[in-house]
């Protein structure tokens, strides 16, 4: 899916506006200021997510869209390994860098992509006037590739476009990297392009 300059813009501001609000839940939950932008935001075809998913070792937070569209697809955030480490630290105020994804790494994955997620899809749903809420989360820990494969296999007959926000995360630590896939089923990836359609127009 090919993006005209409009719908790159409309689908940006979309992204910031979520990313900024889940960077401040997050300030709130690590006590120190976090700044979160989206220099890149991708629309593709589900059948070629796999070009654009690495095979690092990742933590994966999965919900499932809920809200007015009953199942209305997927919402993922994937770290890698650095990212997950890096940000368990500033929440326990440790140091090491040099470990695999443990215990402590996995609750703080769940923590942190429940707030993102939260926040993200309450700031977007309040801008486009659609109710998006998350489902508990689920975690998986795996590389990112295979992770992905099994929920395509969920959703593939359901979802025909991907969304994809990467995104820099800032704070007194150095920048860490992340993406938010949004994998929208038909019904709802159609109301979500119609609102920003009709947000945009003034613009435009």
């Amino acid at each position: 899916m090919e993006l005209d300059p409009f719908w790159k813009d409309a689908l940006t501001e979309f992204g910031n506006i979520g990313a900024a609000h889940a960077a401040t839940s997050l300030s709130q939950m690590l006590m120190s200021p976090v700044e979160m932008t989206v220099p890149e935001v991708l629309a593709i075809d589900i059948a070629d997510l796999h070009k654009y998913i690495s095979n690092e070792i990742s933590a994966m937070v999965v919900f499932q869209i809920q809200g007015e569209i009953a199942d209305g697809g997927y919402i993922v955030v994937s770290m890698p390994r650095e990212t997950i480490i890096q940000l368990t630290n500033q929440m326990l105020g440790m140091t090491d860098t040099d470990r695999e994804i443990n215990d402590m790494d996995q609750s703080a994955a769940i923590e942190i992509g429940n707030i993102m997620i939260s926040a993200f899809l309450d700031a977007t749903a309040e801008l486009l006037g659609v109710v998006m809420l998350p489902s508990p989360p689920a975690l998986a820990i795996d590389m990112a590739h295979a992770a992905f494969e099994s929920i395509v296999a969920q959703v593939a007959t359901d979802v025909n476009d991907v969304l994809i926000f990467n995104t820099e995360l800032t704070s007194e630590a150095p920048p860490v990297y992340g993406s938010i896939y949004m994998l929208p089923n038909v019904e709802l990836a159609g109301q979500l392009f119609r609102m920003l359609e009709r947000l945009m127009e003034p613009l435009s």
